[in-house]
């Protein structure tokens, strides 16, 4: 099978790419230099050449707060929305199969009950939940054959992240706080691969949640479990003696640009009945990243 996989350079995409090619299929991994997804003609030209069978598409606007300033919002909408809406169409016509990467953000966060993969009580509360909500719409209404992924809490090994945040933030601070109101799972996105290429190789279409498992939790918890296991590795320059993890609400924490949701609970069962391998722990899924990456 040929997959094209849009955002190649990103944590998601690179890590799509290494998992093709691991299973032998033919992998094709674009980023802006190879074709700018906000222009159709070069989506168009890039797509008719490659011809795939599949496009796993993980480019977007990601910077959450940016998002939210006057001077970008036309270019958030063109890369998430207009941009979904070039590679939708492409797909259409090459009758190709479409996997569309979303968010939790496309719901309010209220409440405590995990949101259903086909709940369509979508409320976000900033740009980039907007325009990935009109993103996983414009794939609805052009494609039969795609899937979209509402994943959270991402992190890998090509790019920036929590995880990465925390450590290089522990050095120098003998006192961090962390909101401890914002509950969700996180993802890594090396297991993720695992589970996007498995529903590519299916027909098996429609929305899903997939984050890893292990429970629910706020970003304190993992914070304080990520000092946890770097200390636990031995990364004693990570996860100093001295160092004071604090929980705060997100009020206490202070205003951001973008509003963030307090519940992202995901429930991710329509991944089992449809027969996909849930996820790790994100536990488990922390220690081999740790074990991974150059700290």
């Amino acid at each position: 099978m040929k997959v094209l996989v849009t955002g190649v350079k990103g944590q998601l995409g690179y890590d799509v790419v290494n998992e093709l090619k691991k299973r032998g299929h033919e992998a094709l991994g674009v980023d802006i230099e190879e074709m700018d997804i906000t222009d159709k003609a070069s989506v168009d030209t890039v797509l008719e050449k490659a011809r795939p069978d599949a496009v796993v598409h993980c480019a977007a606007w990601t910077a959450v707060d940016a998002a939210e300033d006057e001077e970008n919002r036309e270019t958030v909408h063109m890369i998430n929305v207009m941009g979904t809406a070039n590679i939708a169409d492409a797909c259409r016509r090459l009758d190709c199969k479409l996997l569309y990467l979303s968010t939790d953000y496309v719901f309010d966060g209220q409440g405590d009950t995990p949101w259903q993969p086909d709940c369509k009580d979508y409320k976000p509360l900033n740009v980039y939940g907007r325009t990935k909500l009109e993103g996983e719409q414009v794939v609805q209404d052009a494609l039969d054959r795609y899937f979209i992924v509402r994943i959270a809490w991402v992190f890998g090994k090509n790019g920036k992240n929590f995880i990465r945040t925390m450590l290089t933030v522990g050095k120098t601070h003998d006192r961090l706080t962390v909101v401890d109101d914002q509950i969700g799972t996180p993802t890594y996105t090396f297991d993720l691969a695992r589970l996007l290429v498995d529903m590519i190789e299916t027909d098996r279409y429609g929305v899903y949640h997939a984050t890893n498992e292990g429970g629910y939790i706020s970003w304190y918890q993992f914070a304080c479990e990520i000092f946890r296991q770097a200390a636990e590795l031995g990364h004693d320059a990570y996860a100093p003696a001295h160092l004071t993890v604090t929980p705060v609400t997100t009020a206490q924490y202070g205003i951001s640009k973008a509003a963030r949701p307090f519940n992202s609970r995901l429930d991710k069962s329509k991944l089992t009945e449809n027969g996909f391998a849930l996820l790790p722990t994100w536990q488990d899924a922390l220690r081999r990243y740790l074990q991974e990456i150059d700290i």
